[in-house]
């Protein structure tokens, strides 16, 4: 499990998220390549906090790199999720459907 610390100073643990809901993939011949990020080797989870608020955990194989996390609002956290071929959008976010997505 991990622990961020956030732009605006709120920690937040992947263990208290009430929801998340990990990256999809697809192959393009030679590598899984994330839906979210576009690259083989950056990867992305959305996480939703006890508070009901939407963050992304973020992370990299390369070496250097460092995981980190954002707050990401609830138009964000739908475009994610249906970009991602989540299968729906919570009931907080359905409403956004036909804003985000044509």
């Amino acid at each position: 499990m991990s622990t961020f610390r956030m732009s605006d100073g709120t920690v937040v643990k992947t263990e208290n998220a009430v929801q998340s809901w990990d990256e999809d993939r697809y192959f393009d011949g030679r590598n899984d390549i994330s839906k979210a990020t576009g690259d083989q080797f950056t990867h992305q989870r959305l996480h939703k906090s006890r508070k009901g608020r939407y963050w992304l955990e973020c992370w990299s194989q390369w070496q250097g790199s460092h995981p980190h996390a954002e707050w990401l609002s609830p138009e964000e956290a739908a475009r994610w999720l249906l970009q991602n071929d989540a299968d729906g959008l919570p009931d907080d976010l359905a409403h956004l459907e036909s804003e985000v997505s044509e």
